[in-house]
């Protein structure tokens, strides 16, 4: 009971504090997720080190802020920073003997795993000004964590066929229905708010499709960890492991949420 209490509390700080940064605007937003970024990458490169990669976390964890913070500015600037990025990354190569492919690889993937793809929370606090823009940003957030509680609740009652027993063996296509079921719920309640130009069958069509992709986000994070033999990515969130264990749906999901509602014409 005591171990419920401690992950229920500190979980709700967390939703709490991110929250708080989308209501406030796109300045405090874009802060928040550089802040969860870098956590994110110093877990992924933690985890590496383990698995004998040496990534150049210098490199690697300033892009990962910076990707995020140039989503403030212009799409440009993304751009430009990737092949910055690139371009440094191959010098260090060059210029570096002892430096293996592998090292660069690992130290390319974490920030666009992380920082890049989290940017999208950024674009999507962004595009829509004022309150309507933050209610849908905690929206597509929300999603994604009732999602994951649905998920839970059902999986943990009814679960019986297991999704990827060897990657995430708590994983049940019945708690998969249940995450579904939870998406779908706020992308309608999204939908009946009337702030959007969304009909109803697009918010159903987002609502799943943010789900699925943040299941793929889950197993993809649990694929790293069990690949390096680690439990959680860190420790950083108490009763949740580390920032990564935390954001890994919102890496996936929200970038679905960004591009769909961008080509429904809702952005």
């Amino acid at each position: 009971m005591s171990g419920l209490v401690v992950r229920t509390g500190f979980g709700l700080l967390y939703a709490a504090v991110f929250i708080a940064c989308l209501l406030l605007g796109t300045l405090p937003t874009a802060l928040f997720i550089a802040a969860m970024s870098w956590l994110c990458c110093f877990e992924f490169y933690r985890m590496m080190r383990l698995d004998g990669k040496v990534p150049n976390e210098l490199l690697g964890l300033a892009a990962a802020i910076l990707f995020p913070l140039s989503a403030l500015v212009h799409p440009l600037w993304l751009t430009a920073l990737i092949f910055l990025f690139v371009l440094s990354l191959g010098l260090w190569y060059v210029y570096s003997p002892r430096t293996r492919i592998a090292d660069v690889a690992v130290t390319a993937f974490g920030p666009l795993y992380t920082g890049f793809m989290l940017s999208a929370i950024v674009l999507l606090r962004e595009a829509i000004p004022g309150f309507p823009g933050a209610l849908l940003s905690i929206g597509v957030c929300a999603s994604l964590w009732v999602s994951d509680s649905f998920a839970y609740l059902v999986g943990s009652r009814f679960g019986r066929h297991k999704m990827a027993p060897k990657i995430s063996p708590n994983k049940s296509w019945e708690g998969f229905a249940g995450g579904l079921l939870g998406s779908v719920i706020i992308w309608l309640i999204l939908w009946l708010t009337g702030f959007y130009d969304l009909n109803i069958w697009l918010a159903i069509g987002i609502g799943l499709a943010v789900a699925i992709l943040g299941v793929f986000g889950d197993l993809i994070e649990s694929r790293i960890k069990r690949g390096v033999g680690v439990k959680d990515s860190g420790n950083f969130i108490p009763g949740h492991g580390g920032m990564l264990d935390r954001s890994d749906s919102l890496i996936f999901g929200c970038i679905t949420a960004y591009f769909l509602l961008f080509i429904g014409g809702v952005l």
